[in-house]
């Protein structure tokens, strides 16, 4: 990557270890991956070997048939342990079949056994809920530390995943670990893990969200954003109910962008009087900011940087993507909150994703909904400002939020311009009135990167 990590810390797999730390002056590889320039790194001892649990990911000579095909999907499952009766710690394997193109974590928790030798949670053993994540690069390896109160010889208690594993696909979900003298116990893996990276833009600022610069127009222009899609004003085949409105086209309507105490608000709703458009009646209207012509806004390889107050009304779906210049797919998704779906937090969720594919076809989508709040400690995007923001380089993108990594894919779209779309589309028929529709844009910043 051409973002240089100013410190890099550990990352603890297992709980309870102390890390040791060594000077590394720099760390360069080629063929397609990383570069990063760093000041610490951290070896943690988490089972095996490292030289057996160490891999490299380098999909440098993987064809991706210009942005329509990733490699496979990883592989998590967890394993069956065994421990020695009289330990304080049980190590759970948690793997992955082959080396991952793109971050994958899993949710994790205990649960008691069965029978007349279960071990039961507060008695013998104590409850863990944690999360489990491997980054491109990773070892396939890595245990999970459950601490133990009292086990006697064949008792056994269980670990399953909370849901099918995010960036990935699910192996084995429940495992089985049992006391026993009669076996060697689990090994604690053992490997070196990245720590999450930290944004920090390395390209030149080429654009920024000014209010006494800020243009728009129904088509948007080369210096100024469209407030319709490429392809119009309504996504029917997203299963959209809401119109994207511009004020100059659909006059006396609220909004739906305009300048605010806190910044430009992109603002969705439900239509007092209903517009009638291409033959059809629309009773909501959606909002939305298209860079298509703006050519600003459009790079090949560098960073975008929104910092964004999202909406939480139900059926409100919020979202900050790119698209390629050459047409739609490939797409990115930096930030999308799909608050017609009734799991949806929009206070704890953000979904990171993208598309492949060609002549308007989507072949596949990859990316992740991930629990912030439990994964990265960060959460409350309807509640304040936050930052989610994406680094594009030759080898891999790489999502953030609030200045921390959260997921990061091997890039197939080498050779392709992007320009972002920021909006709220709206996808339901109930009454939309709950909580705020409104997107909030504090500030954007785009740099470019050779």
């Amino acid at each position: 990557m051409v973002v240089t990590v100013v410190a890099a810390a550990a990352a603890i797999i297992s709980g309870g270890i102390t890390p040791s730390t060594k000077t590394v002056v720099s760390s360069t590889t080629t063929a397609g991956t990383s570069k990063l320039a760093v000041t610490a790194s951290t070896t943690v001892t988490v089972g095996a070997t490292a030289a057996t649990d160490t891999t490299s990911t380098d999909f440098a000579d993987f064809d991706f048939a210009g942005g329509t095909r990733l490699p496979a999907k990883a592989t998590l499952s967890l394993g069956d342990a065994t421990f020695r009766p009289g330990v304080n710690i049980a190590y759970v394997p948690v793997t992955l079949d082959r080396p991952t193109p793109n971050t994958v974590i899993a949710r994790i928790i205990t649960q008691n056994g069965s029978g007349a030798t279960r071990m039961v949670s507060g008695s013998n053993y104590q409850t863990v809920d944690t999360v489990v994540i491997f980054r491109p690069g990773d070892p396939l390896r890595q245990t999970v530390e459950v601490p133990i109160v009292s086990a006697a010889e064949g008792q056994f208690f269980q670990m399953k995943l909370r849901e099918a594993p995010w960036g990935g696909l699910q192996g084995q979900a429940v495992s089985t670990i049992l006391a026993t003298s009669l076996t060697d116990a689990t090994p604690r893996a053992t490997g070196t893990f990245r720590a999450p990276r930290t944004f920090q833009p390395s390209g030149t600022l080429q654009f920024e969200l000014l209010k006494d610069t800020h243009k728009r127009s129904p088509d948007g222009g080369w210096n100024r954003w469209a407030t319709s899609l490429s392809h119009g004003r309504t996504q029917i085949a997203n299963q959209e109910t809401g119109l994207y409105l511009d004020s100059s086209v659909f006059p006396g309507i609220e909004g739906p962008v305009y300048w605010g105490t806190k910044g430009l608000v992109l603002h969705s709703q439900k239509l007092k009087t209903p517009i009638t458009y291409e033959g059809a009646q629309w009773n909501y209207g959606a909002t939305v900011l298209d860079g298509r012509n703006f050519l600003d806004t459009q790079i090949g390889y560098g960073q975008y940087e929104w910092d964004a107050w999202m909406p939480n009304r139900r059926g409100s779906w919020p979202a900050l993507w790119l698209i390629s210049t050459a047409g739609w797919p490939p797409e990115i998704d930096i930030y999308e909150g799909f608050g017609y779906q009734s799991y949806w937090d929009f206070d704890r969720h953000v979904g990171q994703t993208i598309h492949v594919g060609a002549n308007s076809t989507r072949y596949e989508g990859r990316g992740i909904v991930i629990q912030t709040e439990q994964a990265y400690g960060l959460s409350g995007y309807s509640q304040d400002f936050h930052r989610f923001a994406v680094d594009i380089q030759r080898d891999y993108i790489t999502w953030f939020v609030d200045g921390k990594e959260t997921y990061q894919s091997v890039n197939p779209f080498n050779g392709f311009r992007w320009y972002p779309i920021m909006d709220v589309a709206v996808r339901t028929d109930g009454a939309y009135d709950d909580g705020s529709g409104d997107m909030i844009i504090r500030s954007f910043k785009i740099y470019s990167a050779p």
